[in-house]
Order: C-alpha cells, then structure tokens, then sequence
C-alpha cells in the first residue's frame, strides 16, 4: 500500500509539473534554419515566448539572411526545419529534391527603393539602369516580372545579383541605381539614405510568401516534432494579433530592428499559418517563370507535381479550416 501511494504522489507531482520546468532532456530537439528577419516573425515570436517549450520542443536557431540558405542548410542536413519562400521550395522541388511543404506562415510584396539621382519615377525609366536581385529568390522572380511589366528584358538593363545584406551599401556607393528585396531591407535603405532615395510604387507586382519545409524523411521519423512545431506556429499566430505592440518589440528586438522602424510597414506582413491558393498561385507562379527563363535543371519540361511535394496532413490534423487548397 505504502509503494502505491508512493508511485500515486510521484505520478501526480510529475503530472502538475508545467512543462517549462522540467529538464530539457524531456524535451523533443529540433534544428531551426531561419531568415532573421520579420517574414520569421510567427518562428521568432514562438522562441522567444516559450511557445515552442510549451507544446514540449527544444528548438535551437541558426540564422541566415535568406529562406534559400535556410533550406539549402536542412537540405545538406544542417538543421531540420527551415523557413523559406517559395522560390526555394520550387526550385528543390525541380531538381527532384525530397522535400516537404507543411504549412506557409506569411506573405508580403516585394518592393524596389531607387536612387533619387537615377530618376527611376516610373516602370519605363528601369531601361538602362544597374538594378541589384538576389539570385535564386522571390526577388529574382519579382525582377523579371517589374521588368516584364515595363516592357523590358534583362537586356534593357544592368543586372547585379546581391545579397539583401548587401544592396544598401551599393546603393549609397553609387554602384547600383535601384534594388529589389524585401522588408526590411527596403525600409532600412529610406531610414539611412533619407532623401537621397525614392520608392517606386510597384504594389501588387509580386507577393512572396513564407513558409516551413522539411525533408520528407523528416517527417517521416518526425511527425510529432512537426506536429508540435505547428501548433506553436498556430499559438504564435494568435499571440502576435492579439499583442501587435509587443510583437513589434519582440520581432524588432531580434531582427536588429528599432520599433519605430518596424511599426510603419508591420502591416505589410501578413501572419498565417494555412495552406491556401496565395501559397499554390505563388509556387506555380515560380515553377512558370524558371520555364519562361530556362532556369531550371535538364529535363524539367513542366511546372512540377506539388503533390508531391505537399504534406498538409500535419496541419490538417491540427485544424482543417487551414488547409484550403486545392491542385488542378
């Protein structure tokens, strides 16, 4: 009787314990590659409130300065769980990759900030201009389209592949006229060369989104980790709307980010978990353009079966109403 009243105690004091007690031994690990920058915002907002301990993960996070280095380092095996757009997604998907698309978490517009002295006041003026991208990204894509609006090509103009990082300070050198990337780097570019650069308007030209992949594998040997890390996503989107002022301290604050920068364009960003048409429309839309622009890899005579590449069973479980497309 002793020995089971003993176990009795032992179990309820185990059973009352709050997660965030116990010993990280008890806790699931996971290896995040992650863009710093607010596209992260719903992973970033879920480490730093303790979203991910609470649904019993250990998340660890490298970060990098685009979603195509996130998935190239879970593709060669360096971390587990990457966020990334859907640049990188379809091209992995191209070449045959085994990867897993489990949910997208944000979409936003690509933008162009413009040296004031290039006189870039519209679509048209782009042609003879040094304009920076980064290569293999939604910017790439975002590139081509503008230029296809203006009625030009790659020939009408100089094209500089850069890291987002890296525009900024070619813009103030005078190496480049313009670049296109996303916030915050656009954002950044206005704060630090003031009125010396212009924003050309080119709203509703491209919208990248943002999204969780992993190896099929993965989630294979994984579907509780995965399950788990979208619930925290779920928790961390609704945190962030029911707190948007305290979600800008907490992006801001790990992003390098003051509030007052991130505050004006934090309504560009729009925070989702979900499996929708804006993350089908934006793969295909992808796969489309490395077949009008031949670059993809030999043999790829198609835009590809994202079926194969989609595994909304983790989020559907979690909750339906999220998973809403649908594959023609």
């Amino acid at each position: 009787m002793q020995h089971f009243k003993f176990c009795s105690i032992i179990a309820a004091a185990i059973f009352l314990t709050p997660v965030s007690s116990l010993g990280a031994a008890e806790l699931l690990k996971a290896r995040l590659a992650q863009n710093l920058a607010p596209i992260s915002a719903l992973t970033i907002v879920a480490k730093a409130q303790g979203l991910f301990e609470k649904e019993g993960l250990d998340i660890s996070v490298s970060n990098f300065t685009s979603g195509k280095q996130a998935l190239d380092t879970v593709i060669g095996g360096g971390a587990d769980i990457a966020t990334t757009a859907e640049a990188p997604v379809t091209a992995a998907a191209m070449a045959g990759q085994p990867i897993a698309f489990v949910t997208g978490m944000e979409y936003s517009d690509i933008k162009t900030l413009t040296a004031k002295k290039a006189a870039i006041k519209s679509f048209a003026d782009l042609k003879g201009k040094k304009i920076a991208y980064t290569a293999g990204t939604g910017s790439e894509v975002y590139t081509t389209e503008l230029l296809k609006k203006a009625g030009l090509t790659s020939k009408d103009v100089t094209l500089v592949n850069l890291k987002p990082q890296e525009m900024l300070p070619a813009l103030a050198a005078g190496s480049i006229d313009a670049y296109d990337t996303w916030e915050p780097h656009i954002a950044n570019g206005k704060k630090a060369l003031g009125d010396d650069v212009a924003l050309l308007d080119t709203k509703g030209v491209y919208s990248e989104t943002f999204n969780i992949v992993v190896m099929q594998d993965y989630l294979k040997a994984n579907p509780q980790i995965v399950s788990k890390f979208l619930a925290a996503l779920i928790a961390a989107e609704a945190w962030v709307k029911a707190h948007p002022e305290e979600a800008i301290e907490v992006v801001s604050k790990a992003v390098g980010m003051k509030p007052e920068d991130l505050k004006p364009i934090w309504s560009d960003y729009v925070y989702q978990v979900g499996i929708g048409a804006k993350q089908i429309d934006a793969l295909k839309a992808h796969a489309q353009w490395r077949l009008d622009t031949k670059n993809h890899p030999p043999g790829v005579t198609g835009v590809p079966d994202f079926a194969v590449v989609l595994f909304p069973e983790p989020l559907r479980a979690l909750d339906a109403a999220r998973v809403t497309y649908k594959l023609n």
